[in-house]
């Protein structure tokens, strides 16, 4: 007589892998401490949102994530690696230019102002850091900048320079630039603050894309339609410290803490 074979019990699905972790972060301007031991995971295929006051630590951090700027303490590790600095022994000593600017191709970034060079097109702006940097042939360059025009709604605007598009244009040029390189994880530094109300949907909606598109992405915003409906997590800073973090209808419906319910109530 044959055995039944058991009833595998559920498992329940693993969670994703810290993609970025930031461990005990301090960073500092002179006297003033603009981080003071930040912690934060941010999970592979995830979206964080980061929400504050002008001031509380946001943007600074977003930077040292990319290293442009450096921390004076703890740790910020992308992929399992290291940013921005090597250990040998007990000893941390900041990496080279060369090498820092390996990790960057890594990590997309893009700034509340577009940073676009005036001089080149569209096209050319994208084209500029994968022929440069990454040794791309220009032929397939340029095929990749097309097919990231096109996915950004610009397929019509590769011949354009900068001073022929909108603040909303340029931005969506900025993201495709930045998308080039092909990184594992996006950095977003306001990227709707400095454009007019009405051309902010086409950017949010293209940074919608990618999520959906399973890209990593932590966004420093004051859209809070945007982290409701976007974000996996939305961490709240103030003073350079996390004040709270969680899901989004947590954190944004039903917050812990008085000063998060101050902040929400003057950006709605």
């Amino acid at each position: 007589m044959s055995a039944t074979a058991p009833i595998s019990p559920t498992v329940a699905e693993a969670p994703a892998r810290a993609l970025v972790e930031i461990r005990r972060v301090r960073k500092s301007f002179g006297a003033h401490e603009v981080l003071r031991d930040v912690s934060l995971a941010v999970p592979e295929g995830t979206v964080t949102v980061l929400l504050g006051p002008s001031g509380s630590g946001k943007s600074t951090l977003l930077r040292c994530i990319n290293h442009l700027e450096t921390i004076d303490g703890g740790r910020i590790i992308v992929d399992g690696e290291l940013i921005g600095y090597r250990q040998a022994g007990h000893n941390i000593h900041e990496m080279t230019p060369k090498q820092i600017a390996r990790q960057r191709r890594a990590i997309g970034m893009v700034f509340q102002r577009f940073n676009l060079f005036p001089h080149l097109t569209a096209l050319e702006n994208i084209t500029e850091a994968p022929i440069g940097i990454g040794g791309v042939p220009r032929a397939r360059a340029r095929a990749r900048a097309n097919e990231l025009l096109d996915r950004v709604g610009l397929a019509a605007f590769a011949g354009h320079y900068p001073a022929q598009l909108s603040g909303g244009q340029q931005q969506r040029v900025a993201i495709a630039r930045a998308l080039a390189m092909d990184p594992k994880l996006m950095l977003f530094d306001e990227p709707t603050s400095a454009l007019d109300p009405e051309l902010v949907g086409d950017v949010l909606d293209v940074m919608r894309e990618l999520a959906r598109d399973g890209m990593t992405m932590i966004v420093v915003t004051h859209e809070i339609g945007f982290a409701r409906g976007v974000a996996d997590q939305v961490v709240f800073m103030d003073g350079g410290v996390v004040v709270e973090a969680g899901r989004p209808e947590d954190v944004l419906d039903h917050p812990q803490r008085q000063r998060t319910r101050n902040f929400l109530e003057s950006v709605r």
